[in-house]
């Protein structure tokens, strides 16, 4: 029997992992063990990077933010089996391992969704967030100088700067995405990294011109975690939302856009609400108290997210295709 001795994080069981396949130790024989402060061994090489479905980090990552001991057990029998048995095996809902990394990932989003909802609350009843830092009655440019002294939530302590919307006050259409990435982090504007590019792309398409478009964010600083060199994207947390949302409603409460677009599932949640759902409802048109017609459809980096050509293909024409019902 082989024990193994991790910090308590997917990163440190991910690197872990790598070893045990590198040795072909079989789940059976490996006996995992959290240690606040564990280190890798000083002389150990690192191992190389093994193939997996996305789908499994993406449930990896979900899972191991529960706080049940059998996690770390249960994500690596998937993998092992994952690498030495078929790379189908999540397909096989009944299977009992996959349904018990399913089970845990579920289990996580439910944990991670109620202390959201404590943390919003928390927000709400202490008056906390961006609303003590927007100026009443302020045009856009005195929004965006203020925001950059925005310490509403705690995402502004690790971001470049603040990324504020861009685009005329009397635009006609106003874009919202979800939050900057590493690109428009580090040049402070919104969409000018490669989602940018596919926005830009379908818009002329279509016929808008980008220049006639307000294009902002829900969320205003990059949230993101460090992987060596890397900034790798994190979704913003509803209470990250909630924080931010004084910024996205001044904006709109301003330019009172004719059609307002939301892209993204996030996005769309900001302004639709949590019950929203972006697959079965975009390219439908619904009335919202900042414009009579709302439409939300995806946003451009779940193009550039698609497996194949086929399917980034697909999601293009979907995001173009919403896109062109603006133009009403």
């Amino acid at each position: 029997m082989r024990t193994v001795e991790i910090a308590p994080t997917f990163e440190a069981w991910q690197a872990a992992a790598r070893a045990l396949l590198h040795d072909a130790a079989p789940p059976a024989e490996v006996t995992w063990r959290e240690v606040a402060d564990a280190q890798p061994p000083a002389d150990a090489p690192a191992p190389a990077a093994t193939r997996v479905p996305r789908q499994f980090i993406e449930l990896a990552r979900h899972a191991a933010g529960t706080a049940d001991p059998a996690r770390w057990h249960v994500l690596y029998a998937v993998l092992f089996r994952l690498v030495h048995d078929s790379r189908e095996l999540l397909a096989n809902t009944r299977d009992p391992d996959v349904r018990r990394l399913n089970g845990l990932a579920a289990q996580a989003r439910r944990e991670a969704q109620q202390a959201a909802g404590r943390e919003v609350l928390a927000l709400e009843q202490e008056g906390g967030g961006a609303a003590p830092f927007v100026p009443a009655g302020a045009s856009l440019d005195e929004l965006r100088a203020a925001a950059a002294r925005c310490h509403g939530c705690e995402l502004y302590r690790h971001a470049t700067q603040v990324v504020f919307g861009r685009g005329p006050a009397d635009a006609r259409i106003v874009l919202v995405g979800e939050q900057p990435g590493d690109q428009e982090d580090l040049k402070g504007a919104p969409f000018v990294g490669p989602a940018g590019e596919v926005l830009d792309r379908a818009l002329v398409e279509v016929g808008i011109d980008r220049q006639r478009v307000y294009v902002t964010n829900a969320v205003k600083h990059f949230s993101f975690v460090e992987r060596g060199k890397r900034r790798i994207h994190q979704t913003p947390r509803a209470p990250e939302l909630a924080a931010c949302r004084p910024w996205l409603e001044a904006e709109l409460d301003l330019i009172k856009p004719a059609v307002l677009g939301a892209l993204g599932a996030t996005a769309a949640r900001a302004i639709f609400g949590p019950e929203f759902r972006l697959l079965r409802q975009h390219g439908q048109f619904f009335a919202t108290r900042w414009s009579p017609k709302t439409i939300a459809t995806l946003h451009p980096s779940a193009v550039l997210r698609g497996q194949d050509d086929a399917e980034q293909a697909r999601l293009y024409a979907m995001l173009r295709d919403d896109l062109r019902l603006m133009i009403i």
